[in-house]
């Protein structure tokens, strides 16, 4: 097995392959001798980097939290339309949640599922990452109230919190059902709910 000596190479190394094993297998059933192999490092560069499993685990719900923010939020930072470009996104989902991906699942919703009731700290992280995209959504609402492209009306943080739930349950559901179809389907739901909130 080939090693690699640069540090930074090494951690990110380790974050992809503890992603995939997680993602995979679920954090309890991640094994450290699985991601060391798939990194391709030995386990003294594990510990150089992470204090233990748990420390790597919330490492990789920090990456899926930097996931969010790329797919979800950024998009939504400096847009009077948030309306249309949420539709942009779902419109395309079955493009972006394929194969493996539609397999196993949301890697956040997996976790906040497994870890919630089993660790504090995994369930603060999952905590923050869902606060963070409920109140990105809300953000955008309300400029788009601000615009006038959302309704005045609309209650935004309930909204958001609507959307974030929606999101998860779909995504939930497409994996349980393992059906591309089922995912958009509920894209094009979420479509007619966005469209409701126009003025």
């Amino acid at each position: 097995m080939k090693r690699t000596r640069d540090p930074d190479l090494t951690r990110e190394k380790l974050l992809e392959a503890a992603f995939h094993e997680i993602h995979r297998r679920g954090y309890q059933a991640a094994g450290l001798n699985d991601i060391l192999e798939r990194a391709g490092v030995t386990k003294g560069a594990l510990y150089h980097h992470f204090r233990d499993k748990k420390e790597l685990g919330l490492a990789v719900l920090d990456r899926i939290g930097e996931m969010v923010e790329e797919v979800w939020i950024r998009p939504l930072e400096t847009t009077d339309d948030p309306l249309g470009v949420l539709r942009g996104i779902f419109e395309n989902v079955g493009e972006l949640v394929c194969g493996e991906d539609l397999e196993l699942g949301c890697p956040l919703n997996n976790l906040a599922q497994e870890m919630s009731a089993v660790d504090e700290a995994f369930r603060q992280r999952v905590v923050e990452i869902y606060g963070r995209w409920r109140r990105a959504f809300a953000e955008a609402l309300r400029r788009g109230q601000a615009a006038g492209t959302v309704r005045s009306d609309v209650p935004t943080e309930a909204a958001a919190g609507f959307l974030v739930a929606a999101l998860t349950g779909i995504r939930g559901l497409a994996k349980t059902e393992r059906s591309v179809g089922f995912l958009e389907t509920g894209g094009r739901e979420m479509l007619r709910y966005l469209e409701a909130l126009r003025p």
